[in-house]
């Protein structure tokens, strides 16, 4: 299972979305592969510009697996913040938590940000 950052799904929700973008998120959907985390849904569901969107999004929300975010992920979020600043990089918050998310659960993020280079290395 791959979780699949925002970065990636808003090319596959909206019309104009980079087509390279867009095929590497539907490769992960057709092989069953595609997966999100709490995170990634609210960052998406703030998007939101149109009524097809939602309805894509709804759609998702039911045939997604959908990766915990508990307790432990929290603290592997701030253990992970705290790595970053002491290696001189700061990162988004939600990018963050959604990194710690996917170490936890010994998954990849498929992305187009730079952040989850460094995040998922340190």
């Amino acid at each position: 299972m791959t979780i699949v950052d925002t970065s990636l799904w808003v090319h596959q929700l909206r019309r104009h979305g980079d087509s390279k973008k867009r095929t590497r998120v539907e490769e992960l959907l057709l092989a069953g592969e595609a997966a999100w985390c709490a995170p990634v849904r609210l960052e998406l569901w703030r998007g939101v510009g149109a009524e097809k969107e939602a309805r894509v999004l709804k759609e998702y929300e039911q045939a997604l697996p959908e990766y915990a975010v508990d307790e432990e992920i929290w603290e592997q979020a701030c253990e992970l913040a705290y790595r970053c600043r002491c290696a001189g990089k700061t990162a988004p918050f939600a990018d963050i938590l959604i990194a710690a998310c996917a170490r936890h659960h010994k998954v990849e993020v498929a992305h187009d940000d730079a952040h989850y280079d460094f995040l998922m290395a340190i």
